[in-house]
Order: C-alpha cells, then structure tokens, then sequence
C-alpha cells in the first residue's frame, strides 16, 4: 500500500460573534488525501515550477501561496498588480489544478 499525505488548511474566524462581517465570520476546513509518489513526481515539481515563473520562489527562499497575499498583491504577489500576468498565472495554475488527480 502507498503511502499518503493528509494537507488540510483552514481560512476564517471559528469565533462566530467576532465580526459582524458575514466575509469574516466562518470558518471553513479542507482537506486533500494525496500519495507521496504522486507528490513526488508531479506535484510538487509543478507546482515549484509555476512559482519560480511567476515570483521567482527558490530552495533557500521558496514562496507560499497565501490567498490574502495573492489577492492583496502582497510580498513576492505583487507582480500579479499586472492583469496580463495575474490572467497568465491564473490560467497555469487552474490548469495545473485540473491535472493533479490521483491515477
């Protein structure tokens, strides 16, 4: 049996009273099951790839994708302030999403 890896992240406030922005007021939990082989040969090298095109991410000094960075045009993101390139990087990294299923 392969073994695999169990990613999950969370975006939100889990404290409902906390804003009274309904933008800010949910928590939401996901999780992705995938098989380290499937890391290892294709995920994780595409992925780095994409982000070394886009914001120049290396070993020593890799880039995260954090959405509110991502959507605020912060750090390495502010690249994306160009909409040719934002458009660009969106479209690969969607693609790319559609690929990254288990065979």
């Amino acid at each position: 049996m392969a073994k695999s890896r169990l990613y999950i992240d969370e975006v939100g406030n889990s404290d409902l009273g906390a804003s009274l922005n309904p933008n800010h007021r949910y928590l939401s939990l996901t999780g992705v099951i995938v098989s380290l082989d499937h890391v290892a040969s294709d995920l994780h090298p595409r992925l780095e790839g994409l982000k070394h095109q886009y914001f120049g991410s290396h070993p020593d000094d890799p880039v995260i994708l954090h959405r509110k960075d991502m959507v605020n045009q912060r750090g390495p993101f502010a690249v994306l302030q160009d909409p040719d390139l934002r458009n660009a990087f969106d479209a690969q990294l969607l693609n790319l999403s559609a690929t990254w299923t288990t065979p």
